[in-house]
């Protein structure tokens, strides 16, 4: 063998073993967001039939008791501020003002998900709203109730699709660890927080807030699966000889 056919040999050989990895790396993602998208899902699935038999009650006034317990003015102004990042509006603002950053960077993928992630979170609320039909819990701090129903949280439900969504693609753009971790762990934070000031204002039941969640946790692994599929292959045809 020459040693131009050796190169060769050792070259299709490496091909191979990426390629056996890459393989093996699209397996583990898909095993992943199946195994949390379908948790969540049929989570989801046992809280709307307890929601329909009415067993969410003593859970929901247990949990609204419990977060009364912790009422005062500075904890009430906290929550009405950070309830207003989970907001239809603030979240439309900067929803728009990011898409245009993604196009102007010619980022058109990250626009795109973003996009249907949103697009997908709204269809989601306005049908699960429907169906249930829940009326709103009394408010605390003569808080003013929203015009829709109760389940799932509108607010924990957009909140999850978006900056879940968002840190997604955001700690996409870096290989720093640490720098990926804090991306996610503030976006975390942020949708926990916005769940809470929803329980603590007394506008949702806890129930509709973890509903909203489970929602969202199935919607955006389902993106975030779909999409890894699709770059996968994509890349995966690239590199066949």
């Amino acid at each position: 063998m020459t040693s131009k056919q050796t190169k060769r040999a050792r070259a299709k050989t490496r091909l191979k073993n990426f390629y056996l990895k890459v393989r093996a790396l699209i397996g583990s993602i898909l095993i992943l967001g199946l195994a949390s998208a379908a948790s969540a899902l049929f989570f989801f699935v046992w809280l709307a039939n307890k929601l329909l038999e009415g067993d969410t009650e003593t859970f929901d006034e247990i949990i609204r008791d419990f977060a009364q317990e912790f009422a005062g003015e500075t904890v009430t102004a906290v929550m009405n501020f950070v309830t207003v990042f989970g907001s239809t509006l603030f979240l439309s603002i900067v929803f728009l003002s990011i898409i245009i950053i993604f196009i102007r960077q010619k980022r058109n993928r990250a626009a795109v998900l973003l996009t249907t992630t949103m697009t997908g979170a709204i269809i989601l609320n306005f049908v699960l709203k429907i169906s249930f039909a829940r009326a709103r819990p009394v408010p605390f701090f003569e808080t003013p109730l929203p015009d829709s129903y109760s389940f799932p949280s509108g607010h924990a439900l957009f909140a999850a699709c978006f900056y879940g969504a968002l840190a997604w693609l955001l700690a996409a753009r870096t290989t720093n660890r640490a720098l990926q971790i804090g991306i996610c762990s503030a976006a975390v934070l942020l949708i926990l927080l916005i769940g809470l000031s929803r329980i603590y204002l007394g506008v949702h039941y806890p129930s509709d807030v973890i509903a909203g969640f489970s929602a969202a946790i199935v919607w955006v692994s389902t993106i975030i699966l779909v999409d890894s599929i699709i770059k996968n292959s994509n890349n995966l045809n690239k590199l066949r000889p």
